[in-house]
C-alpha cells in the first residue's frame, strides 16, 4: 500500500527493510517514524540497551527542547509525554555576575520556552514506542565494522562474531565519529571538514537543597558568562543541575590540585561554590576529564542506498541548543520525504541532501557563533540594546520582524534563511541609522550656515552615527 492515510500511521511499502546504525536519540526517533511507513526496522546500537543500565557512560549535556525538536516528537505522539513527564520549562536566562548579582533575560513572548530534558529518558522513551511496532526489530551489542552503501550490505561484530545484514536503506545515526560515514568517506567527491575548538566541557552537579528543593531559579538556563570560558546550569527533575563548565584545555590543565581549583571558582564563580559545595567540586573535577568539542560539516548526505543523518551529518557546538532539534527535525523532513515521494528512494535521498546541508551548515555556523554570545556577549550593553530592538520591531511587526534567536528556537524557518533574514534585518536597522544621521546632518547644515561650525557639526553627526551603530551590534 502506498500513500497518507492518517496523521497517526502512514502506510507505504512492507517490502522494504530498513537498517538504522545507532540506537542514540536520531536513531531511535527514525524508526518511531519508519515503523509508521510499515517497512522492516531493524536498528542496530554498539552498547547494552540503555534501558537496562545502571549506569550511562559518556557524554550526558542536558538537552534544550525546543520547537523543531517538540514539532518531531509531535508527529508520532511524543511530545505531550515528554514535556508533561519530564520537561522543565525555561523561559530565559539567568546570568550570574561576578559579584553574585543575578539578572534574567527573556528568550522572547512571556509564553515562549525552551524544555530542559534529560538525554537518556528521551532515548529511553523513544526506544519503547519503536519496540511496540512489530515491525521495528532491536539488536544491542552490534558494532558496525564494514559497509557497502551501494549494495546496502553491512558488517557487524556480536560478541566476538560476525554478523551479516542487508536492506534497502542503511541510516547512519551513528554520532560525530560515525562508522556509516566513514565509509562515504572513500566514495569520490565526498567533501568533509571538521574543527575542533580549544575549549573543552565538563560536568558538574548542584544537588538539591537539604530540604529537596531547587537552589535555583529552576525555569531558567543559568549562566555565567566570563569572557573566554563560561559555565551553565540546566535543572532536572530530581531537582538537581547538570552544570558544564566551558573553558580552554589550557585552564582545565591548569588547575591541577584543589587549592588552585577553588582559587579559581572563588574569582569567577563564587556564588556557585556554597550551590555545589567545597568537598564535592573537589571531587567533581579531579575525578573527570575535560572532553572535547567538534563541529563537522559534510555532503552529500546520501549514496545509492546509504544516508547520514544527526551528528554523523552535522555534528555541532552545543551553544546554541539545536544539536538534538536539528537532529529531530532531519527525522522530520524524512518522513515528509518519503511521504511525498511514496518512499521512491531513488527521489527522497538526492532531495534530502539538497534541502537538508544548507540548513544544517548554517546551524552548525550559528552554533559556534553563538558561544561567544554566551560567554561574552550577553554581558554587553550593546547586545542588550539591540536585543531590546530586534523583540520591540518584532511586537510592532510580528510577521515581518522575528529576533534570530526566536527564528531558529520557537518556528521551523530554514536555518540559513534565518540568517538571510537576520541580513536583511542588520541592513534596515543601518539604513534606518544612516537615514537619521543624514536628516541631523541636514538641521545641523541649516542652523549651522559658517564652515568651520558646519565641519564641527558634520564630524560629531559622524562620530554620532559610528557609535549608534555599534551600540547596535552593526
Amino acid at each position: 500500500m502506498n500513500g497518507d492515510v492518517g496523521n497517526n500511521r502512514i502506510i507505504a511499502s512492507g517490502e522494504k527493510k530498513v537498517a538504522i546504525v545507532g540506537g542514540g536519540l536520531v536513531g531511535a526517533l527514525n524508526a518511531c517514524y519508519l515503523a509508521r511507513h510499515g517497512v522492516e526496522v531493524h536498528l542496530y546500537e554498539y552498547r547494552d540497551d540503555i534501558r537496562q543500565m545502571e549506569h550511562v557512560a559518556g557524554r550526558s549535556i542536558n538537552l534544550a527542547l525546543s520547537f523543531r525538536g517538540r514539532s518531531a516528537l509531535a508527529r508520532v505522539g511524543l511530545e505531550q509525554k515528554v514535556i508533561e513527564q519530564h520537561g522543565i520549562p525555561m523561559y530565559g536566562r539567568m546570568i550570574h555576575n561576578p559579584d553574585g548579582s543575578r539578572r534574567s533575560i527573556p528568550y522572547g513572548k512571556a509564553d515562549q520556552c525552551i524544555y530542559s530534558v534529560g538525554r537518556r529518558y528521551l532515548n529511553e522513551t523513544m526506544l519503547t514506542e519503536a519496540e511496540n511496532h512489530p515491525n521495528v526489530h532491536l539488536h544491542f551489542h552490534h558494532k558496525l565494522i564494514h559497509s557497502d552503501l551501494k549494495k546496502g550490505k553491512m558488517v557487524f561484530e556480536n560478541n566476538g562474531e560476525e554478523v551479516q545484514a542487508e536492506a534497502d536503506l542503511v541510516l547512519g545515526c551513528d554520532g560525530a565519529y560515525s562508522a556509516v560515514r566513514r565509509q562515504m568517506m572513500k566514495m569520490p567527491r565526498f567533501n568533509y571538514s571538521q574543527t575542533y575548538i580549544p575549549h573543552g566541557y565538563m560536568e558538574l552537579c548542584i544537588p538539591p537543597t537539604q530540604h529537596g528543593q531547587f537552589a535555583m531559579e529552576p525555569n531558567y538556563l543559568h549562566i555565567w558568562p566570563r569572557g573566554q570560558f563560561m559555565m551553565i546550569a540546566l535543572p532536572n527533575q530530581d531537582k538537581s543541575w547538570t552544570v558544564t563548565l566551558f573553558m580552554p584545555f589550557d585552564v582545565f590543565d591548569s588547575l591541577t590540585n584543589p587549592d588552585c581549583l577553588l582559587d579559581f571558582f572563588r574569582v569567577h564563580y563564587r556564588d556557585a561554590i556554597p550551590l555545589i559545595g567545597e568537598e564535592k567540586l573537589i571531587k567533581d573535577f579531579f575525578s573527570n576529564r575535560a572532553s572535547s568539542l567538534v563541529s563537522i560539516k559534510c555532503s552529500p548526505y546520501h549514496s545509492s542506498k546509504g544516508l547520514i543523518m544527526g551528528d554523523a551529518a552535522h555534528a555541532m557546538v552545543p551553544f546554541y541548543g539545536q544539536g538534538m532539534n536539528a537532529g529531530f527535525e532531519d527525522c522530520l523532513l524524512l518522513d515528509e520525504l518519503m511521504t511525498k515521494h511514496h518512499m521512491d528512494l531513488d527521489r527522497v535521498l538526492p532531495e534530502y541532501t539538497e534541502l537538508r546541508n544548507p540548513d544544517a551548515e548554517a546551524i552548525c555556523d550559528l552554533a559556534m557563533y553563538n558561544y561567544v554570545e554566551m560567554r561574552d556577549l550577553v554581558n554587553s550593553r550593546t547586545f542588550l540594546l539591540r536585543k531590546m530592538l530586534d523583540n520591540l520591531l518584532h511586537a510592532f511587526f510580528p510577521n515581518s520582524w522575528m529576533p534570530l534567536y526566536g527564528m531558529v528556537s520557537f518556528s521551523r524557518v530554514r536555518y540559513h534563511r534565518a540568517i538571510e533574514h537576520k541580513r536583511r534585518q542588520d541592513k534596515i536597522v543601518r539604513s534606518t541609522v544612516m537615514a537619521l544621521v543624514a536628516a541631523l546632518a541636514g538641521g545641523a547644515a541649516y542652523l549651522l550656515q559658517r564652515g568651520d561650525l558646519w565641519r564641527t557639526a558634520a564630524d560629531t553627526v559622524h562620530a554620532q552615527a559610528r557609535q549608534a551603530l555599534a551600540g547596535l551590534g552593526l
